[in-house]
């Protein structure tokens, strides 16, 4: 951590990325962190290819966001929630001096300079708020709801096994500091969309399960005929695992025909990441993801191959 202080302390002008599809650790993160750069003079642009979900239109500054890298140059680039530029979208990018990459996923890339990975801390927004109490930066009500955000969305609001003594802590400096724990957990959990509930429903007829794990999809047929879109699919993959005999939810996405993204969750010690990095995609031992392309019944039979050795029927 000191050499990524050390590194934002000295720069001056900074790009800050996160993954494609983003979630609230990511985006709260690197809004909270580019805001606090932004407080000590520095030139920042916050990037995220994919802009933001509306789910997440609540967050204060999500202005910053761009969409586009065109024109963009930095002294130092800052990765956020990911460790390499596809994982961002930044592929072949290269106007900047110095890279930095700040993540808690299990998977490790070669990408970075300089390196903060600890996959024991429960969420990136947890790793931004020790970046700015090191740089000595005032906590603002905007940042603390960012960073709220980014831990409860990572932490299940407080009720996954990654919940750590340091977040449950963290969570009462950022109510301290402005954030509202109530209004977080009612833009995230009941403020669907008539539209998004439609969605939903049909993703539960999708609903196969397998011995012990689920699988489900969602079609652009699917989108098109709810009026949906990808950023109206966050949190479905967690519901089948409310079901006591499930220990593994699998939810494909067509992004485009015949090209899916596979989000996987999982309970205990199943490690669904170690399935990711076999599809050149990463994540956490209970949440990871990759993108692979063909039928859906084609990619559902190698992941159903891939968690029987990881899953075994009651």
């Amino acid at each position: 951590m000191n050499t990524v202080i050390e590194a934002l302390r000295t720069g001056q002008s900074f790009i800050i990325a996160t993954h494609l599809n983003p979630d609230g650790d990511a985006l709260g993160s690197a809004i909270a962190l580019g805001m606090a750069l932004e407080s000590l003079g520095k030139n920042v642009n916050v990037y995220d290819r994919d802009g933001v979900p509306a789910t997440y239109s609540f967050l204060p500054g999500i202005k910053m966001i761009k969409t586009s890298a065109e024109g963009l140059k930095a002294d130092i680039l800052i990765l956020l929630d990911c460790n390499n530029l596809t994982r961002s979208g930044l592929e072949g990018f290269d106007a900047f001096r110095t890279s930095v990459v700040v993540d808690h996923h299990e998977t490790d890339g070669d990408f970075g300079d300089i390196k903060w990975i600890d996959p024991h801390i429960p969420a990136t927004g947890l790793m931004v708020l020790r970046i700015i109490r090191a740089l000595g930066v005032k906590l603002t009500r905007d940042m603390a709801q960012n960073i709220y955000t980014a831990i409860s969305l990572d932490t299940g609001t407080f009720r996954y096994s990654n919940t750590t003594a340091e977040a449950l802590r963290a969570g009462a400096e950022l109510t301290e500091a402005g954030a509202e724990p109530g209004y977080v957990a009612d833009r995230l959990y009941s403020n669907w969309s008539s539209s998004r509930f439609a969605l939903f429903r049909m993703v539960m007829e999708s609903l196969d399960i397998q011995d012990n794990a689920c699988f489900m999809k969602i079609s652009l047929s699917m989108l098109g005929k709810t009026d949906t879109n990808q950023g109206d699919t966050e949190n479905f993959v967690n519901f089948p695992l409310r079901m006591d005999s499930i220990s593994a939810s699998v939810l494909l996405k067509e992004n485009e025909p015949g090209k899916w993204r596979v989000s996987m969750r999982s309970k205990g010690m199943i490690n669904v990441a170690h399935i990711a990095e076999k599809f050149k995609g990463g994540g956490h031992l209970n949440a990871a993801g990759c993108s692979m392309e063909g039928q859906y019944e084609e990619i559902k039979a190698l992941l159903i191959k891939e968690l029987n050795s990881l899953v075994q029927p009651s």
